[in-house]
């Protein structure tokens, strides 16, 4: 053993047989440190090899010397004035503060110091357990600066998607406003078209067809307009579509109403269901109510769980009793969509008037591609 064995006075002081007790002490690898508030200075009387294996002295140059030894430039100041107070007052404290070895190599040090006292309660010593905890530490750091970096980059890449979410939302706008803009033209060119063809099957469909692009033109117009290019407010849509479809009425004989939920739908259910809605609704009004008849159109729209219930209700001539139009191809396009929409139809004559009644899942996907290649080989049937 490189220091000098525990003073037996200490020992009897303590009033307990130093033997068995002091050799454990002395054999553990915890390191340990006796004092003695008694002498000037509180100096240290005792240390196991375990303390100078951890601080690099030996007995020699620690023996009546205070543990301020063991502070330097990067011990907090804080810290030692907590200990100072504990001391001074008997008070047993655990705290952990930067000291330094003979070497100069500093150590997080985990110090547990607590008063000895004897059997009438009179501090007699101040005994000091230690560990090492610069793994702790610099795995604290390291832990630390690993979450620094991880933030940092989270931050980067954050920032990276949001400039890449704003700038595909600016394209998806413009994308909007394009097609808006050229299927404006498309419809006016063929209303043009319309108004210099002869009365008959010719100018009837040139007119359903501007009608029908003019919808779609507004659909596009509103996702333009929306915040989120990718939802749809479908009552937004039906209470535009609406006052459109009464401001075109010749006159007031035909009442139109709708009430609508505040459905929010894709952007890709967004067109589909528009047509939809203007096919069956412009039909409803051009068909139902033939020879000047008054009636009414009631259009509802609900959310029920997932899906989107939709009725479309007049008190006209029904179904049966409707002019068939050989070039109109109403029916089967709704009835395209909702297949499309992975939805349902029912088609009921309710006496008096006609009820369309449709349901389809609010995530179903509109495959416009497959749509309009389809909408070639269809066979069109009038309503």
């Amino acid at each position: 053993m490189t220091h000098r064995e525990p003073p037996r006075a200490g020992a009897r002081e303590l009033g307990i047989d130093a033997g068995a007790f002091v050799a454990a002490f002395t054999a553990s690898p915890t390191p340990m440190v006796l004092t003695d508030p008694h002498q000037p200075d509180n100096p240290i009387i005792w240390a196991n090899d375990a303390f100078l294996a951890l601080t690099g002295y030996a007995w020699e140059e620690i023996d009546g010397r205070n543990c301020r030894l063991l502070q330097g430039p990067g011990t907090d100041p804080h810290a030692v004035q907590r200990l100072r107070e504990a001391v001074s007052v008997g008070r047993p404290i655990e705290i952990e503060l930067i000291n330094y070895r003979k070497d100069g190599s500093s150590f997080w040090n985990g110090m547990t110091v607590a008063p000895v006292r004897d059997a009438t309660g009179r501090i007699m010593h101040f005994y000091s357990a230690q560990a090492d905890m610069t793994g702790k530490y610099r795995h604290e750091v390291a832990m630390k600066d690993a979450k620094d970096e991880l933030e940092r980059r989270v931050s980067e890449q954050t920032a990276h998607l949001r400039a890449a979410l704003e700038q595909k939302t600016a394209l998806l706008h413009e994308v909007d406003h394009r097609v808006k803009n050229n299927l404006q033209v498309i419809s006016s060119l063929m209303l043009l078209k319309a108004r210099r063809t002869p009365q008959g099957e010719a100018r009837d469909a040139l007119q359903g067809m501007a009608e029908r692009i003019g919808a779609l033109s507004t659909v596009h117009r509103m996702l333009y307009s929306a915040g989120d290019v990718t939802r749809f407010d479908l009552r937004e849509f039906a209470e535009d579509f609406v006052s459109e479809l009464v401001a075109g009425l010749e006159s007031d004989r035909t009442a139109v109403s709708a009430e609508f939920d505040s459905i929010a739908v894709s952007a890709a259910m967004a067109a589909p269901l528009a047509l939809m809605l203007h096919e069956l609704a412009t039909n409803a009004v051009r068909h139902a109510f033939p020879d000047s008849r008054p009636g009414r159109v009631t259009i509802t729209a609900q959310r029920s769980d997932q899906s989107l219930r939709m009725l479309i209700e007049d008190d006209g001539v029904g179904m049966a009793c409707g002019v068939p139009n050989p070039a109109g191809f109403g029916r089967s396009l709704v009835e395209m969509v909702v297949r499309q929409l992975r939805g349902v139809i029912a088609w009921s004559d309710v006496s008096p008037g006609t009820r369309v009644e449709i349901t389809v899942p609010l995530d179903a996907i509109s495959l416009q591609s497959a749509l309009a290649e389809r909408a070639g080989g269809a066979e069109w049937a009038a309503r």
